[in-house]
């Protein structure tokens, strides 16, 4: 049997208005059920912590807020140029586990380990199987290249971790991703904080208040279209071997 959610069971936060000044941290708690961090997310919430340092579960709302409203999603000339010539087929939810685990166990300039511990591995899996974690794929010549996952709720999608493993791999997914989730009618893409990767794609830092008020009009917004096969058939037209 596969995980249930309750999505009218909604466990109430803090409000995020109330995290920790300097810290943005809302709630400590030791685990992360299914129910709790399906909550999380609808209140704009999400688990961020070091496990292999022995941190219990932190759960953030940043000030500001990193995201990208479709509206403004630009893609580089370079990136156009990249996906013409992309030596990549393009898979979604093909092995969710194995890329949290590349997610995991991919070298960052500036970090030391990871913060996806067992306890994000077992949680997100579940997510995963219950519906709502989606996992995004780049393979070449059979191997996996590069991906990511993160959280699909109505309209919104909350990008979790990236990894590469071949260059180009990572972001020409992302941007047809980000493409076919646009063609859906989706709304915002949620990247928590700043990373340089995707403020390429038009994405910025708003307050926390006014993600909030956007997130929570769109996360009760269903999609337009099926977005796997919205996906899929865009990422078939990069197909390699094609003319």
């Amino acid at each position: 049997m596969g995980s249930v959610i309750d999505p009218e069971n909604i466990i109430a936060f803090p409000p995020p208005r109330s995290a920790a000044p300097f810290r943005n941290i809302c709630a400590v708690t030791q685990d992360i059920p299914l129910q709790l961090l399906y909550s999380a997310y609808m209140q704009g919430i999400f688990p961020w912590f070091d496990e292999t340092e022995g941190e219990p579960v932190l759960w953030y709302s940043p000030e500001p807020r990193f995201c990208l409203r479709m509206e403004k999603l630009h893609v580089p000339r370079s990136i156009e140029r990249f996906l013409r010539r992309s030596p990549f087929t393009y898979t979604m939810d093909c092995c969710f586990g194995r890329v949290m685990e590349e997610c995991r166990d991919m070298r960052r300039l500036g970090q030391h380990g990871s913060w996806i511990g067992d306890k994000m591995l077992r949680a997100y899996s579940e997510f995963h199987e219950a519906g709502y974690a989606h996992s995004v794929e780049a393979w070449h010549n059979g191997e996996l290249a590069g991906g990511f996952y993160g959280v699909l709720i109505g309209s919104v999608f909350c990008g979790e971790s990236m990894f590469t493993k071949e260059s180009g791999s990572s972001k020409s997914a992302f941007v047809l991703f980000a493409r076919a989730f646009a063609s859906c009618g989706g709304k915002l893409i949620d990247s928590q904080v700043y990373t340089e990767n995707i403020a390429r794609y038009g994405a910025e830092n708003i307050s926390r208040d006014a993600f909030l008020r956007l997130e929570g009009d769109y996360l009760h917004k269903a999609l337009e279209k099926n977005l796997p096969e919205a996906f899929l058939a865009l990422a078939g037209s990069y197909t390699a071997g094609k003319p």
